[in-house]
């Protein structure tokens, strides 16, 4: 898998850049393993936490530039630390020894080769633990081919209905086209959500949208397409919990919290596509 880094073509940026010679595209991540945090997170979707939490490993960077990113430091500003592979698998071993109820990869995109690497050899070692793909959406669907049967569950954003807005406040080209191809691909894989007798997922979709203020995000749009043309029992998480950070405050849009009277709008207008499994 470790090929996709040289003429690095993982994502939709296509950089070009040959990784394991030490080169950095927009990710800014050569062919290493850059780890943020790891820890049981309660704070995450209800049919991720269940009873023991959902076991997070946030990689440091990102290959979206989101004006209004709430992880800044993570994603911008890249804090971490370089870990290996064989730490990454005593992690996640860690990890399910606590107790996680799955393995919540927190924006894995551009470090995917070298984690399912890392992977592979866990679960040698015994990890049995549903992999959650916690990504930003802007995946290069071919590369998602390589993960069939590796992911159990995908959780994707779908930040955007269109892509000028994609371009503008996240700095990548086609936001909206990649995320729904990709879409496509990852429902292929896994199918909608389906949880165990205790309603922790255990595999499928999960979608997250986060509503921006003034309709920026293209809610409707984002709705149009899930309804339509991936399944209406899709869970989509509807995030109401937008606020200014990063850089937001060079947008005079971005420039306040959502209000509850929007996220009510888009929530109505996704029951009335019919969509029958709601979150947030």
């Amino acid at each position: 898998m470790r090929e996709w880094l040289s003429g690095c073509r993982v994502c939709p940026n296509f950089c070009g850049v040959d990784r394991p010679a030490g080169e950095k595209g927009r990710c800014r991540t050569a062919a290493g393993l850059v780890v943020s945090a790891a820890d049981l997170h309660f704070g995450e979707e209800r049919v991720l936490v269940g009873r023991g939490g959902s076991g997070t490993v946030f990689f440091t960077a990102c290959n979206l530039g989101c004006l209004f990113c709430q992880n800044y430091d993570i994603s911008q500003l890249d804090r971490g630390r370089a870990v290996s592979a064989e730490e990454l698998v005593r992690l996640a071993l860690a990890l399910q020894a606590r107790g996680a109820e799955n393995l919540n990869l927190v924006t894995p995109t551009h470090q995917a080769p070298q984690i399912f690497e890392a992977l592979r050899k866990a679960r040698r070692r015994g990890l049995r633990l549903p992999i959650v793909y916690n990504c930003g959406g802007y995946e290069n669907p071919e590369f998602l081919r390589e993960l069939a049967g590796q992911v159990d569950i995908y959780m994707p954003d779908f930040k955007y209905g269109t892509d000028a807005e994609g371009l503008r406040l996240s700095g990548v080209r086609e936001y909206a086209r990649w995320c729904r191809e990709s879409l496509r691909e990852m429902h292929r894989q896994v199918g909608d959500l389906k949880m165990d007798s205790r309603g922790v997922a255990v595999s499928g979709l999960l979608v997250r949208h986060l509503v921006l203020p003034r309709g920026l995000a293209g809610s409707r749009q984002v709705i149009d397409f899930l309804a339509g043309e991936i399944s209406p029992d899709t869970w989509l998480n509807l995030m109401d919990q937008y606020h200014p950070a990063w850089r937001a405050g060079e947008l005079r849009e971005l420039g306040r919290r959502v209000y509850r009277q929007e996220v009510e709008e888009v929530r109505e207008y996704a029951l009335a596509r019919g969509m029958r499994r709601l979150d947030g």
